[in-house]
Protein backbone atom coordinates (compact mmCIF):
# COMPACT_ATOMS: atom_id res chain seq x y z
CA UNK A 1 0.00 0.00 0.00
CA UNK A 2 1.41 3.39 -1.02
CA UNK A 3 0.54 6.30 1.29
CA UNK A 4 1.34 9.95 0.55
CA UNK A 5 1.40 12.18 3.63
CA UNK A 6 0.98 15.95 3.14
CA UNK A 7 2.14 17.96 6.15
CA UNK A 8 3.28 21.55 6.57
CA UNK A 9 5.83 20.56 9.21
CA UNK A 10 7.66 17.41 10.25
CA UNK A 11 10.04 16.65 13.09
CA UNK A 12 13.06 16.76 13.03
CA UNK A 13 13.15 19.01 9.95
CA UNK A 14 10.75 21.85 10.83
CA UNK A 15 8.48 22.13 13.86
CA UNK A 16 6.15 24.56 15.59
CA UNK A 17 3.81 22.10 17.33
CA UNK A 18 2.37 18.62 17.70
CA UNK A 19 1.58 18.22 14.00
CA UNK A 20 5.31 17.93 13.34
CA UNK A 21 5.61 15.13 15.90
CA UNK A 22 2.77 13.18 14.27
CA UNK A 23 4.17 13.67 10.76
CA UNK A 24 7.61 12.66 11.96
CA UNK A 25 6.57 9.58 13.92
CA UNK A 26 3.41 7.99 12.48
CA UNK A 27 4.95 7.31 9.03
CA UNK A 28 7.83 5.41 10.66
CA UNK A 29 5.45 3.11 12.50
CA UNK A 30 3.31 2.63 9.39
CA UNK A 31 6.37 1.70 7.35
CA UNK A 32 7.18 -1.02 9.90
CA UNK A 33 3.82 -2.55 9.00
CA UNK A 34 4.98 -2.89 5.41
CA UNK A 35 3.48 0.30 3.95
CA UNK A 36 5.36 2.41 1.42
CA UNK A 37 5.08 5.85 3.03
CA UNK A 38 6.23 9.12 1.44
CA UNK A 39 5.88 12.40 3.34
CA UNK A 40 5.63 15.67 1.39
CA UNK A 41 6.86 18.78 3.24
CA UNK A 42 7.80 22.31 2.09
CA UNK A 43 11.53 22.93 1.70
CA UNK A 44 11.80 25.69 4.30
CA UNK A 45 14.97 27.66 4.90
CA UNK A 46 15.57 25.86 8.20
CA UNK A 47 15.41 22.52 6.34
CA UNK A 48 17.84 23.85 3.72
CA UNK A 49 20.27 24.89 6.47
CA UNK A 50 20.37 21.38 7.96
CA UNK A 51 22.55 20.21 5.05
CA UNK A 52 20.73 16.92 4.71
CA UNK A 53 21.71 14.23 2.27
CA UNK A 54 19.28 14.99 -0.57
CA UNK A 55 18.59 13.67 -4.04
CA UNK A 56 16.83 15.89 -6.57
CA UNK A 57 14.05 13.77 -8.07
CA UNK A 58 12.09 16.43 -9.97
CA UNK A 59 13.99 19.22 -11.65
CA UNK A 60 12.59 22.08 -13.69
CA UNK A 61 8.89 21.46 -13.18
CA UNK A 62 6.25 24.12 -12.98
CA UNK A 63 2.64 24.68 -11.99
CA UNK A 64 0.19 26.79 -13.96
CA UNK A 65 -0.47 29.40 -11.30
CA UNK A 66 -2.86 32.19 -12.13
CA UNK A 67 -2.05 32.00 -15.83
CA UNK A 68 1.72 31.85 -15.45
CA UNK A 69 4.09 28.99 -14.82
CA UNK A 70 5.64 28.92 -11.34
CA UNK A 71 8.71 26.66 -11.17
CA UNK A 72 9.45 24.16 -8.42
CA UNK A 73 11.59 21.14 -7.81
CA UNK A 74 11.46 18.15 -5.46
CA UNK A 75 14.23 16.73 -3.30
CA UNK A 76 14.22 13.37 -1.59
CA UNK A 77 15.60 12.29 1.78
CA UNK A 78 15.53 8.80 3.31
CA UNK A 79 15.05 8.42 7.06
CA UNK A 80 14.02 5.39 9.15
CA UNK A 81 12.30 3.58 6.30
CA UNK A 82 10.34 6.67 5.21
CA UNK A 83 10.86 8.72 2.07
CA UNK A 84 10.61 12.45 2.73
CA UNK A 85 10.02 14.62 -0.34
CA UNK A 86 10.64 18.35 0.03
CA UNK A 87 8.85 20.75 -2.30
CA UNK A 88 11.34 23.48 -3.21
CA UNK A 89 9.94 26.85 -4.27
CA UNK A 90 12.19 29.58 -2.90
CA UNK A 91 9.68 32.43 -3.28
CA UNK A 92 7.18 30.64 -1.07
CA UNK A 93 9.32 28.72 1.41
CA UNK A 94 12.81 30.25 1.67
CA UNK A 95 11.92 32.34 4.72
CA UNK A 96 13.06 32.57 8.34
CA UNK A 97 9.76 31.18 9.59
CA UNK A 98 7.12 28.63 8.67
CA UNK A 99 3.85 30.56 8.89
CA UNK A 100 4.55 34.10 10.05
CA UNK A 101 6.26 36.36 12.56
CA UNK A 102 5.24 37.97 15.84
CA UNK A 103 3.55 40.65 13.73
CA UNK A 104 1.16 38.08 12.23
CA UNK A 105 0.74 35.39 9.60
CA UNK A 106 2.33 35.80 6.18
CA UNK A 107 -0.29 37.47 3.95
CA UNK A 108 0.31 34.95 1.15
CA UNK A 109 -0.16 31.82 3.26
CA UNK A 110 -3.20 30.90 1.18
CA UNK A 111 -1.11 30.84 -1.98
CA UNK A 112 1.91 29.25 -0.30
CA UNK A 113 0.20 26.16 1.03
CA UNK A 114 -2.15 25.69 -1.91
CA UNK A 115 0.96 25.69 -4.10
CA UNK A 116 2.55 23.13 -1.77
CA UNK A 117 -0.37 20.71 -2.18
CA UNK A 118 -0.62 21.24 -5.93
CA UNK A 119 3.11 20.74 -6.44
CA UNK A 120 3.01 17.62 -4.25
CA UNK A 121 0.31 16.08 -6.47
CA UNK A 122 2.29 17.03 -9.59
CA UNK A 123 5.40 15.43 -8.06
CA UNK A 124 3.53 12.16 -7.58
CA UNK A 125 2.68 12.24 -11.28
CA UNK A 126 6.21 13.17 -12.34
CA UNK A 127 7.62 10.25 -10.35
CA UNK A 128 4.87 7.88 -11.57
CA UNK A 129 3.88 7.05 -7.99
CA UNK A 130 0.07 6.85 -7.88
CA UNK A 131 -0.84 6.69 -4.17
CA UNK A 132 -3.42 4.35 -2.76
CA UNK A 133 -4.05 6.92 0.01
CA UNK A 134 -3.45 10.67 0.17
CA UNK A 135 -3.40 11.55 3.85
CA UNK A 136 -3.42 15.30 4.52
CA UNK A 137 -3.06 17.09 7.83
CA UNK A 138 -4.73 20.35 8.91
CA UNK A 139 -5.74 23.32 6.77
CA UNK A 140 -2.34 23.71 5.12
CA UNK A 141 -2.89 20.45 3.22
CA UNK A 142 -6.65 20.68 2.70
CA UNK A 143 -6.62 22.18 -0.80
CA UNK A 144 -5.21 18.86 -2.02
CA UNK A 145 -8.67 17.35 -1.66
CA UNK A 146 -10.30 20.15 -3.65
CA UNK A 147 -7.70 19.70 -6.39
CA UNK A 148 -8.28 15.94 -6.44
CA UNK A 149 -12.00 16.56 -6.84
CA UNK A 150 -12.10 19.47 -9.29
CA UNK A 151 -8.75 19.51 -11.11
CA UNK A 152 -7.76 15.84 -11.20
CA UNK A 153 -11.22 14.30 -11.01
CA UNK A 154 -10.95 12.79 -14.51
CA UNK A 155 -7.22 12.04 -14.34
CA UNK A 156 -6.68 8.26 -14.60
CA UNK A 157 -3.49 8.63 -12.56
CA UNK A 158 -5.55 9.28 -9.41
CA UNK A 159 -8.54 7.09 -10.36
CA UNK A 160 -7.86 4.53 -7.60
CA UNK A 161 -6.62 7.02 -5.00
CA UNK A 162 -8.60 7.37 -1.79
CA UNK A 163 -8.16 10.19 0.70
CA UNK A 164 -8.08 10.91 4.43
CA UNK A 165 -7.99 14.33 6.07
CA UNK A 166 -6.87 14.63 9.70
CA UNK A 167 -7.95 17.60 11.80
CA UNK A 168 -5.43 18.29 14.53
CA UNK A 169 -7.09 21.47 15.80
CA UNK A 170 -10.40 22.73 14.39
CA UNK A 171 -9.74 26.25 15.69
CA UNK A 172 -7.20 26.85 12.91
CA UNK A 173 -9.19 26.88 9.68
CA UNK A 174 -7.08 28.69 7.08
CA UNK A 175 -9.44 31.59 6.31
CA UNK A 176 -8.78 33.78 3.26
CA UNK A 177 -10.54 36.31 1.04
CA UNK A 178 -12.90 35.26 -1.74
CA UNK A 179 -10.33 36.01 -4.43
CA UNK A 180 -8.02 33.26 -3.22
CA UNK A 181 -9.98 30.69 -5.23
CA UNK A 182 -9.03 32.23 -8.57
CA UNK A 183 -5.45 32.84 -7.48
CA UNK A 184 -4.89 29.15 -6.62
CA UNK A 185 -6.78 27.66 -9.56
CA UNK A 186 -9.99 26.52 -7.88
CA UNK A 187 -13.48 27.18 -9.30
CA UNK A 188 -15.06 30.45 -8.19
CA UNK A 189 -18.34 28.57 -7.81
CA UNK A 190 -16.91 27.01 -4.64
CA UNK A 191 -17.56 30.34 -2.90
CA UNK A 192 -20.89 29.06 -1.67
CA UNK A 193 -22.12 27.90 1.77
CA UNK A 194 -22.27 24.35 0.40
CA UNK A 195 -18.68 24.76 -0.80
CA UNK A 196 -15.75 26.60 0.77
CA UNK A 197 -17.49 29.84 1.79
CA UNK A 198 -17.45 30.44 5.54
CA UNK A 199 -19.00 33.66 6.84
CA UNK A 200 -17.77 35.71 3.89
CA UNK A 201 -14.36 34.08 3.64
CA UNK A 202 -12.89 30.94 2.09
CA UNK A 203 -12.15 28.16 4.57
CA UNK A 204 -9.39 25.80 3.47
CA UNK A 205 -10.31 23.45 6.31
CA UNK A 206 -13.74 22.94 4.75
CA UNK A 207 -12.04 21.57 1.63
CA UNK A 208 -10.64 18.69 3.67
CA UNK A 209 -13.89 18.03 5.52
CA UNK A 210 -16.03 18.23 2.37
CA UNK A 211 -13.92 16.48 -0.25
CA UNK A 212 -11.78 13.85 1.50
CA UNK A 213 -13.21 10.32 1.47
CA UNK A 214 -12.86 10.20 5.26
CA UNK A 215 -12.01 12.62 8.06
CA UNK A 216 -10.21 11.83 11.28
CA UNK A 217 -9.36 13.67 14.47
CA UNK A 218 -6.64 12.96 16.97
CA UNK A 219 -8.81 11.45 19.71
CA UNK A 220 -12.21 9.72 19.90
CA UNK A 221 -13.73 12.24 22.32
CA UNK A 222 -12.62 15.21 20.20
CA UNK A 223 -14.30 13.65 17.15
CA UNK A 224 -17.59 13.75 19.09
CA UNK A 225 -17.01 17.16 20.67
CA UNK A 226 -16.46 18.97 17.37
CA UNK A 227 -19.94 17.93 16.26
CA UNK A 228 -21.36 20.24 18.95
CA UNK A 229 -21.70 24.05 18.86
CA UNK A 230 -19.41 24.41 21.90
CA UNK A 231 -16.40 22.88 20.16
CA UNK A 232 -17.34 23.04 16.47
CA UNK A 233 -16.15 26.59 15.64
CA UNK A 234 -19.08 27.01 13.25
CA UNK A 235 -18.43 23.73 11.43
CA UNK A 236 -20.38 21.41 13.73
CA UNK A 237 -23.30 21.09 11.29
CA UNK A 238 -21.02 20.04 8.43
CA UNK A 239 -19.21 17.60 10.71
CA UNK A 240 -22.50 16.07 11.82
CA UNK A 241 -23.40 15.55 8.17
CA UNK A 242 -20.12 13.69 7.71
CA UNK A 243 -20.37 11.78 10.97
CA UNK A 244 -20.46 8.38 9.22
CA UNK A 245 -17.04 9.17 7.73
CA UNK A 246 -15.58 10.82 10.85
CA UNK A 247 -13.12 8.80 12.94
CA UNK A 248 -11.28 9.53 16.17
CA UNK A 249 -7.81 7.97 16.43
CA UNK A 250 -5.71 8.87 19.43
CA UNK A 251 -2.22 10.17 18.79
CA UNK A 252 0.61 8.10 20.19
CA UNK A 253 3.92 8.54 21.97
CA UNK A 254 7.31 7.37 20.78
CA UNK A 255 8.68 5.76 23.91
CA UNK A 256 12.12 5.69 22.34
CA UNK A 257 12.26 9.45 22.98
CA UNK A 258 10.06 9.61 26.09
CA UNK A 259 11.12 6.96 28.58
CA UNK A 260 12.76 7.60 31.98
CA UNK A 261 14.60 4.29 31.73
CA UNK A 262 16.64 5.54 28.75
CA UNK A 263 16.27 9.36 28.83
CA UNK A 264 19.66 11.06 28.41
CA UNK A 265 18.32 14.52 29.28
CA UNK A 266 17.66 13.78 32.95
CA UNK A 267 20.29 13.40 35.71
CA UNK A 268 19.13 9.97 36.92
CA UNK A 269 17.18 7.31 35.07
CA UNK A 270 14.43 5.31 36.71
CA UNK A 271 11.61 2.86 36.16
CA UNK A 272 8.50 1.66 37.99
CA UNK A 273 10.45 -0.87 40.08
CA UNK A 274 13.01 1.64 41.35
CA UNK A 275 11.92 5.27 41.71
CA UNK A 276 15.06 6.50 43.47
CA UNK A 277 16.14 8.22 40.25
CA UNK A 278 12.89 10.17 40.22
CA UNK A 279 13.70 11.56 43.66
CA UNK A 280 17.06 12.71 42.29
CA UNK A 281 15.32 14.38 39.34
CA UNK A 282 12.85 16.06 41.70
CA UNK A 283 15.65 17.56 43.77
CA UNK A 284 17.47 18.77 40.66
CA UNK A 285 14.28 20.30 39.22
CA UNK A 286 13.69 22.30 42.40
CA UNK A 287 17.32 23.43 42.39
CA UNK A 288 17.07 24.57 38.75
CA UNK A 289 14.05 26.76 39.57
CA UNK A 290 15.36 27.99 42.91
CA UNK A 291 12.59 26.37 44.95
CA UNK A 292 13.02 24.75 48.39
CA UNK A 293 12.66 21.00 48.77
CA UNK A 294 9.93 20.66 51.40
CA UNK A 295 9.18 17.05 52.47
CA UNK A 296 5.56 16.06 51.90
CA UNK A 297 4.93 18.97 49.54
CA UNK A 298 4.18 17.81 45.97
CA UNK A 299 5.67 19.54 42.93
CA UNK A 300 3.14 20.44 40.21
CA UNK A 301 4.63 20.68 36.72
CA UNK A 302 3.30 22.34 33.56
CA UNK A 303 4.82 22.30 30.06
CA UNK A 304 2.45 24.26 27.88
CA UNK A 305 1.63 27.22 25.71
CA UNK A 306 0.77 30.11 28.02
CA UNK A 307 -2.61 30.64 26.39
CA UNK A 308 -6.28 30.77 27.28
CA UNK A 309 -7.01 27.67 25.19
CA UNK A 310 -4.63 25.77 27.48
CA UNK A 311 -6.49 27.05 30.54
CA UNK A 312 -3.66 29.26 31.78
CA UNK A 313 -6.10 32.07 32.57
CA UNK A 314 -7.82 29.62 34.93
CA UNK A 315 -4.48 28.79 36.54
CA UNK A 316 -3.82 32.50 37.06
CA UNK A 317 -7.17 32.88 38.85
CA UNK A 318 -6.57 29.83 41.03
CA UNK A 319 -2.84 30.30 41.69
CA UNK A 320 -3.01 31.90 45.13
CA UNK A 321 -5.23 29.11 46.49
CA UNK A 322 -3.10 26.47 44.73
CA UNK A 323 -0.03 27.67 46.60
CA UNK A 324 -2.00 27.67 49.88
CA UNK A 325 -2.43 23.91 49.38
CA UNK A 326 1.30 23.59 49.99
CA UNK A 327 2.33 22.67 46.45
CA UNK A 328 5.22 24.13 44.48
CA UNK A 329 4.38 24.96 40.87
CA UNK A 330 6.90 24.82 37.99
CA UNK A 331 5.85 26.25 34.60
CA UNK A 332 7.67 26.09 31.26
CA UNK A 333 6.24 27.75 28.16
CA UNK A 334 5.69 30.90 26.14
CA UNK A 335 2.60 32.57 24.79
CA UNK A 336 0.11 35.35 25.44
CA UNK A 337 1.55 38.51 26.99
CA UNK A 338 -1.09 39.05 29.74
CA UNK A 339 -0.55 35.53 31.04
CA UNK A 340 3.24 35.83 30.85
CA UNK A 341 3.11 39.15 32.73
CA UNK A 342 0.79 37.75 35.43
CA UNK A 343 2.95 34.68 36.05
CA UNK A 344 6.15 36.77 36.07
CA UNK A 345 4.67 39.06 38.74
CA UNK A 346 3.42 36.05 40.72
CA UNK A 347 6.91 34.55 40.60
CA UNK A 348 8.24 37.73 42.23
CA UNK A 349 5.59 37.54 44.95
CA UNK A 350 6.06 33.82 45.59
CA UNK A 351 9.74 33.01 44.98
CA UNK A 352 9.55 29.82 47.08
CA UNK A 353 6.27 28.58 45.57
CA UNK A 354 6.39 29.28 41.83
CA UNK A 355 9.09 28.53 39.27
CA UNK A 356 8.77 29.97 35.76
CA UNK A 357 10.74 29.80 32.54
CA UNK A 358 9.24 31.70 29.61
CA UNK A 359 10.70 29.76 26.68
CA UNK A 360 10.66 26.32 25.23
CA UNK A 361 13.59 24.20 26.33
CA UNK A 362 13.66 20.48 25.52
CA UNK A 363 15.97 19.57 28.41
CA UNK A 364 13.92 21.54 30.95
CA UNK A 365 10.73 19.92 29.62
CA UNK A 366 12.17 16.45 30.24
CA UNK A 367 13.28 17.57 33.71
CA UNK A 368 9.75 18.71 34.59
CA UNK A 369 8.22 15.39 33.50
CA UNK A 370 10.86 13.47 35.44
CA UNK A 371 10.95 15.65 38.55
CA UNK A 372 7.36 16.68 39.19
CA UNK A 373 4.91 14.70 41.30
CA UNK A 374 1.78 16.06 39.61
CA UNK A 375 1.25 17.38 36.10
CA UNK A 376 -1.49 19.94 35.46
CA UNK A 377 -3.34 20.19 32.11
CA UNK A 378 -6.40 22.48 32.53
CA UNK A 379 -7.19 22.97 28.81
CA UNK A 380 -10.49 24.50 27.74
CA UNK A 381 -10.34 22.07 24.81
CA UNK A 382 -7.63 19.60 23.85
CA UNK A 383 -7.86 17.67 20.56
CA UNK A 384 -5.42 15.07 21.86
CA UNK A 385 -2.64 16.32 24.08
CA UNK A 386 0.71 14.60 24.38
CA UNK A 387 2.01 16.14 27.59
CA UNK A 388 -0.24 14.05 29.84
CA UNK A 389 0.98 10.89 28.06
CA UNK A 390 4.61 11.88 28.59
CA UNK A 391 3.87 12.66 32.25
CA UNK A 392 2.30 9.24 32.81
CA UNK A 393 5.42 7.46 31.60
CA UNK A 394 7.56 9.51 34.00
CA UNK A 395 5.31 8.84 36.99
CA UNK A 396 4.09 12.43 37.15
CA UNK A 397 0.38 12.09 37.90
CA UNK A 398 -1.86 14.13 35.56
CA UNK A 399 -4.60 16.41 36.85
CA UNK A 400 -6.58 17.29 33.73
CA UNK A 401 -9.79 18.80 32.49
CA UNK A 402 -11.99 16.02 31.08
CA UNK A 403 -12.04 17.06 27.43
CA UNK A 404 -10.78 15.65 24.13
CA UNK A 405 -7.76 13.40 24.37
CA UNK A 406 -7.41 14.20 28.07
CA UNK A 407 -10.72 12.44 28.68
CA UNK A 408 -9.56 9.47 26.58
CA UNK A 409 -6.19 8.95 28.27
CA UNK A 410 -6.79 9.70 31.96
CA UNK A 411 -8.91 7.51 34.23
CA UNK A 412 -9.87 8.89 37.64
CA UNK A 413 -7.95 7.15 40.41
CA UNK A 414 -10.11 5.06 42.76
CA UNK A 415 -8.25 4.45 46.03
CA UNK A 416 -10.67 1.67 47.02
CA UNK A 417 -9.93 -0.50 43.98
CA UNK A 418 -6.49 0.93 43.17
CA UNK A 419 -7.52 1.54 39.53
CA UNK A 420 -6.97 4.68 37.51
CA UNK A 421 -3.97 6.76 36.47
CA UNK A 422 -4.81 10.37 37.34
CA UNK A 423 -7.42 12.94 38.31
CA UNK A 424 -10.02 14.78 36.22
CA UNK A 425 -12.24 17.81 36.67
CA UNK A 426 -15.21 18.82 34.53
CA UNK A 427 -15.63 22.58 34.15
CA UNK A 428 -12.95 25.03 32.94
CA UNK A 429 -13.16 26.99 36.19
CA UNK A 430 -10.86 27.76 39.14
CA UNK A 431 -13.22 25.93 41.52
CA UNK A 432 -13.23 22.69 39.55
CA UNK A 433 -9.48 22.85 38.96
CA UNK A 434 -8.86 23.27 42.69
CA UNK A 435 -11.20 20.36 43.51
CA UNK A 436 -9.18 18.07 41.23
CA UNK A 437 -5.90 19.30 42.67
CA UNK A 438 -7.11 18.82 46.26
CA UNK A 439 -7.98 15.18 45.50
CA UNK A 440 -4.52 14.64 44.05
CA UNK A 441 -2.75 16.32 47.00
CA UNK A 442 -4.84 14.23 49.39
CA UNK A 443 -3.72 10.99 47.74
CA UNK A 444 -0.08 12.17 47.69
CA UNK A 445 -0.11 12.05 51.49
CA UNK A 446 -1.16 8.36 51.42
CA UNK A 447 2.13 6.72 50.48
CA UNK A 448 0.91 3.19 49.72
CA UNK A 449 -1.98 4.47 47.64
CA UNK A 450 0.33 6.90 45.86
CA UNK A 451 2.84 4.20 44.94
CA UNK A 452 0.02 2.16 43.38
CA UNK A 453 -1.13 5.20 41.42
CA UNK A 454 2.40 5.89 40.12
CA UNK A 455 2.75 2.25 39.02
CA UNK A 456 -0.58 2.49 37.18
CA UNK A 457 0.53 5.69 35.45
CA UNK A 458 3.87 4.31 34.32
CA UNK A 459 2.20 1.14 32.99
CA UNK A 460 -0.18 3.14 30.75
CA UNK A 461 0.53 2.32 27.10
CA UNK A 462 -0.13 4.94 24.45
CA UNK A 463 2.50 3.87 21.95
CA UNK A 464 2.30 4.73 18.26
CA UNK A 465 2.14 1.01 17.51
CA UNK A 466 -1.49 0.96 18.62
CA UNK A 467 -2.37 4.19 16.82
CA UNK A 468 -0.63 3.15 13.61
CA UNK A 469 -2.66 -0.05 13.63
CA UNK A 470 -5.87 1.99 13.79
CA UNK A 471 -4.77 4.12 10.81
CA UNK A 472 -3.81 1.01 8.85
CA UNK A 473 -7.27 -0.46 9.48
CA UNK A 474 -8.88 2.77 8.28
CA UNK A 475 -6.72 2.85 5.13
CA UNK A 476 -7.77 -0.72 4.33
CA UNK A 477 -11.41 0.19 4.85
CA UNK A 478 -11.06 3.13 2.46
CA UNK A 479 -9.43 1.23 -0.40
CA UNK A 480 -11.58 -1.88 -0.12
CA UNK A 481 -14.69 -0.60 -1.96
CA UNK A 482 -14.36 0.51 -5.59
CA UNK A 483 -14.21 4.24 -6.11
CA UNK A 484 -17.59 5.74 -7.02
Amino acid sequence: MKVAFLASEMFPYAKTGGLADVAGTLPRFLSRSGLDVRVFVPFYREVREKNLSLRRTVGAAEVDWGGKGVPFSALEHQADGVTVTFIDQAGFFDRDHLYGTAAGDDPDNGERFAFFTRASLETMKALDLPPDIVHGHDWQSATAFAYLRFLYGDDPFFAATRSLFTVHNLAYQGLFDKGILGRVGLPGALFDPDGLEFYGQVSYLKAGILYADAVSTVSPTYSREIQTPEFGFGLDGLLRRRSADLHGILNGVDYHDWNPVTDRLIPARFGPRDLSGKRTCRAELLRMFGLPDVPGSPVVGMVTRLAGQKGLDIVCEALEVMLELGVRVVVLGAGERPIVDFLSAARSRHPSGLGLKVAFDEKVAHMIYAGSDLFLVPSRYEPCGLTQMYALKYGSIPVVRATGGLEDTIREFDPASGSGNGFKFSAPSPGDLLDGLRRAVGQYARKESWRALVRNAMASDFSWTRSAGAYLALYRKLIKPPRA
